[in-house]
């Protein structure tokens, strides 16, 4: 399928579908950290940039066959750009309530809250998670390098309007990277907004697989259990860490040199880069079944190694 892929275990929600609404990076930022790649274009003109029609009759044809909706948990709307640009976002989110029957999550980078049409697209959604990652302007530009048309104030100030209209939940996803974003001052100030803005949760993340810049690092334990507890003191939100993977357990070998197989796998680390212990969690399989679908991966040049971190990692 082109525009879903999955299911894969998300160590935050579940068995996740992905529904990715974007044929290429578009996005309103070029994030520093960022596991998939530079942003094809940076921009903020929302339009159709995959056909509609497409997408619901993709999600029509995975939820017709039988026992689709008991293998997932929720429905993730993601993706390789910031999901919210596709014009279609409110229809996508109101067709599967319709025919998925589960929780619809949308991962935004939120730069795009302020704007009345997209708060209002989305507020069918179960689940919205927005990042803020700065909340100063040096250090938005520095970590998230965003698109002349994206303000910082507007960014925040929507992210609030959207915690107060909202009727579901919104967790706020806080990415810190080692000397960019996170000295005192930059958690002062990350905090005062945190404490504005109110969100139902706050998930505190760093880089943890290889991302755009080579120098985007991530941030050490210690330090980030140290800022957790000091948002949490001073904003009275929960601070979720979101650095360890739980998965959950693998299944029994599969038959290996399935094509769908390959094809689930290969779609997986178009998104993001992954080591086999990622593949095995996210898709329930046995390390020898990965293992075999990455040697023939690997071995067609459908997919390069690279070593980040002392581990091993897998990419388109």
């Amino acid at each position: 399928m082109k525009y879903i892929f999955g299911p894969v275990n998300s160590r935050r929600l579940g068995r996740s579908l992905g529904i990715d609404p974007l044929p290429s990076k578009f996005c309103t930022l070029d994030c520093v950290y960022c596991e998939v790649g530079g942003s094809t274009t940076r921009t903020c003109e929302r339009k159709e940039y995959a056909p509609l029609s497409e997408i619901v009759a993709e999600i029509d044809e995975f939820f017709s066959k039988p026992g689709a909706v008991e293998n997932i948990d929720v429905v993730t709307i993601t993706g390789s750009g910031e999901p919210t640009l596709h014009s279609g976002i409110g229809t996508i989110i109101g067709h599967l309530k319709k025919v998925a029957g589960k929780p619809v999550v949308v991962l935004t980078n939120g730069t795009l809250l302020h704007l009345p049409e997209v708060r209002q697209e989305l507020m069918a959604a179960d689940i919205v998670i927005p990042s803020l990652d700065a909340a100063d302007t040096r250090g938005f530009r520095r970590v998230n390098r965003p698109a002349p048309c994206i303000d910082l104030k507007d960014v925040i100030k929507g992210i609030a309007t959207f915690c107060r209209e909202f009727a579901g939940e919104v967790w706020l996803e806080v990415l810190l990277v080692s000397g960019m974003n996170d000295s005192p001052e930059d958690i002062e100030a990350l905090t005062r907004e945190i404490r504005a803005i109110n969100p139902d949760r706050v998930q505190l993340n760093t880089v943890v697989r290889p991302p755009l810049e080579s120098f985007a690092r991530p941030l050490e334990g210690r330090r980030l259990q140290e800022i957790a507890a000091e948002i949490q003191k001073n904003c009275d939100r929960k601070v979720e860490l979101l650095v360890s993977f739980q998965g959950k357990d693998v299944a029994a070998v599969s038959a290996p040199g399935s094509e769908e197989l390959d094809e689930r796998i290969f779609r997986m680390l178009k998104r993001r880069p992954c080591t086999e212990n990622d593949m095995c969690e996210a898709l329930a399989l046995h390390p020898e079944v990965v293992t075999d679908v990455v040697a023939r991966l690997l071995g067609s040049g459908r997919i390069n190694k690279m070593t980040h971190n002392g581990k091993i990692y897998y990419q388109v």
